[in-house]
């Protein structure tokens, strides 16, 4: 694409998660700037429009995201920071389990081979994921259709149904009683980009997202400052997230996507059964608040579960502890999981 054309894309999938996000906002529907967006990003782009989010749009997405959500710190919020480490160890099994039940699943009954249906039924880390598949031979295309399919599906649903169940709010609650000063929105833009970086250098996951929650968690812990962003830059920055997993289709033939669609939701629908069932032990031992754990242990991608933690009012800390374990978790255990019940002897290497 030229750079003309690279500019057009990005201005008109701006312009539709926008009008998504801003329809679905409308609609009274929970978490509707980042499933409206998400929503009307990818019928784009199975429509064959040239979407697009260009990394450093994504990356400020990302910073601005962090930036709220380090604002929610207090005291209160990590009250079950004792809790931690049992749901976090459960979080682990739940992972662990959960793969090897949409593994056992997408083996037996779409005839998968062992290396693709371990990869497609790893929750999170699809960046990861994605170079594990093409170093060992995986269907690379099947794999992302599987993980994009949960992601879309999670950010879609999961607020709905939080919603309709009364668990938590339908519509979006006050992030911050006050807006910073535009010295404070300064300081908290210039710390939370270098906490980032430094993170970044470090090759710390989601390191933009969580690096300026860092930052932000920290001046705003400390009292340092005071009041959020405005509320159409938290408006930006969800419809920007929603606009990212949206474009995720774009890379994806619908073709590929039609053929894999049945795979993709019944490994979600084993996942979601396996992960249930520990949500429902942890609500059962611990007194953390049901929405939490929900949104803790959904197998979705991370910056898409913290962006709903923040629009349904939802404790980001526990969220983002969890999602960021078992990021580690799955990109430390895949390979070995890989290695030892897949196909090595197919490794493209070879």
């Amino acid at each position: 694409m030229t750079d003309r054309a690279k500019v057009l894309g990005t201005l008109e999938t701006l312009a539709i998660g926008a009008a998504g996000g801003l329809l679905f906002l409308w609609l009274n529907l929970p978490g509707g700037l980042i499933s409206g967006a998400m929503a009307a990003v990818g019928i784009a782009a199975l429509a064959g429009r040239p979407v697009a989010m260009p990394a450093i749009l994504t990356q400020s997405v990302l910073v601005l995201l962090g930036i709220t959500l380090g604002s929610l710190v207090s005291r209160q919020l990590i009250q079950h920071m004792s809790a931690y480490p049992l749901t976090i160890g459960l979080l682990a099994l739940a992972t662990f389990c959960s793969t090897f039940g949409s593994s056992f699943y997408l083996q037996r009954v779409h005839g998968w081979d062992q290396t693709s249906a371990l990869l497609a039924g790893s929750p999170g880390a699809l960046s990861q994921i994605t170079m594990l598949a093409a170093e060992k031979g995986a269907d690379v295309a099947a794999i992302a259709v599987v993980q994009t399919m949960r992601v879309i599906i999670l950010t879609a649903a999961l607020p709905l149904l939080l919603a309709l169940t009364g668990i938590a709010p339908t519509a979006p609650a006050e992030i911050a009683s006050s807006v910073a000063s535009p010295l404070e929105l300064t300081v908290l833009a210039a710390a939370a980009v270098a906490v980032a970086l430094l993170l970044r250098l470090a090759n710390f996951p989601a390191s933009w997202m969580f690096g300026a929650m860092i930052a932000s968690a920290v001046l705003h812990g400390t009292g340092l400052i005071e009041g959020g962003l405005p509320p159409w830059m938290r408006g930006v920055a969800l419809v920007g997230i929603g606009a990212v997993i949206g474009t995720r289709f774009a890379r994806i033939k619908k073709s590929t996507l039609l053929s894999h669609i049945n795979a993709g939701l019944g490994s979600f629908a084993v996942a979601i059964l396996i992960s249930g069932i520990f949500v429902t032990v942890i609500v059962l031992a611990t007194p953390v608040r049901f929405a939490d754990v929900v949104v803790a242990f959904a197998p979705g991608a991370m910056d898409a579960m913290l962006a709903l933690a923040l629009t349904l009012h939802i404790d980001p800390i526990f969220v983002g502890a969890h999602h960021l374990s078992r990021f580690v978790f799955v990109s430390i255990t895949t390979p070995g999981i890989v290695h030892l019940f897949g196909r090595p002897q197919e490794d493209v290497d070879d």
